[in-house]
């Protein structure tokens, strides 16, 4: 990570100072790095040998970036990674284009690579990635969303990011189409359980532990799976004060649906689904060698489910 952080650092540098004063604001926030961790660990199951995967652990991370970037102004978020968004900071138009810098400074960046499959499978999950965002801006204030739809946007939006870094150690060490397909299997469930758990922490956790703003989800009309369940098992009342705060996205009833989805069971629920798609991820790791990356892989999906932030 120490050897990503140099690529980062090297491959903000813009002639324009703005870009490279919002592009280091963002990344300075912290974050997991989960999907260049991923890539790294990925690439060590695989003993891969090269130093290629420092600079395509620093390209996922910018895409990753530049798509906060983009859906705090969409969300009109004001807080993350507990301090003001760059929006906040520096207005919309500068937040959108800083984003636009760091895509395609990420495809600056992969072409390097000089490898059709790894252009093709980071094109096409950016691709994928923006197809998520609009789709679940169609879907914002609609209560009638089910479960497989609220799985569809998300490994869209979320998963396909790790599904792609998990893939790219794969075609870095010509591993076999066996071996590529269950390390992006690992990374898509990975993924998957960890936007579940984020669905979570909306109504189980906490501004301070989380540096996001509890009810941030159910203000932009997202129907979670927290809430879809919660409709689905509470009584008719109460899933028509779910259904309301959605269409509405209000959150002056929030105390009343954190009361609601905890009541009926529906946060136990949701975190049964993410259990199930860690499983999923432990599952795919036995196509790859016994070695303490992998085992390392092993206990990040495990760890998943106890996350608070």
């Amino acid at each position: 990570m120490g050897e990503v952080d140099k690529v980062i650092a090297h491959r903000l540098d813009s002639s324009v100072p703005l870009v490279g004063q919002i592009s280091q604001y963002i990344i300075a926030a912290g974050g997991k790095r989960l999907r260049p961790a991923l890539l790294l660990l990925t690439a060590g199951a695989l003993n891969y040998q090269g130093t290629q995967h420092h600079n395509l652990a620093a390209v996922v991370e910018f895409i990753h970036t530049a798509t906060l970037l983009h859906d705090d102004v969409v969300d009109e978020s004001t807080l993350r990674r507990g301090r003001a968004t760059a929006n906040e900071a520096f207005g919309n138009p500068a937040s959108v284009l800083v984003g636009d810098f760091l895509y395609s400074r990420a495809f600056q960046m992969m072409v390097d690579a000089n490898d059709m499959r790894i252009m093709q499978t980071l094109a096409d999950a950016t691709n994928v990635i923006a197809e998520g965002e609009v789709l679940q801006l169609m879907n914002m204030h609609d209560a009638s969303l089910d479960e497989a739809a609220y799985l569809r946007v998300i490994r869209s939006k979320t998963a396909k990011l790790f599904e792609a870094s998990s893939r790219l150690a794969a075609i870095l060490t010509h591993s076999s189409s066996e071996v590529e397909e269950a390390c992006a299997t690992y990374g898509q469930a990975l993924g998957t359980a960890f936007q579940v758990i984020d669905d979570v922490l909306d109504y189980a956790g906490n501004s301070a532990e989380m540096g996001k703003n509890i009810g941030d989800d159910l203000r932009e009309g997202k129907a979670t799976l927290p809430l879809i369940i919660g409709m689905q098992r509470g009584s008719a009342e109460q899933a028509q004060t779910i259904r309301h705060a959605i269409e509405h996205g209000e959150t002056e009833k929030l105390p009343q649906i954190i009361e609601i989805v905890r009541s009926t069971g529906a946060l136990e629920a949701t975190q049964a689904a993410a259990a199930a798609e860690a499983q999923r991820a432990m599952t795919a790791l036995e196509q790859l060698p016994n070695n303490a990356y992998t085992a390392g892989m092993h206990q990040l999906a495990a760890q998943l489910l106890g996350r608070r932030t």
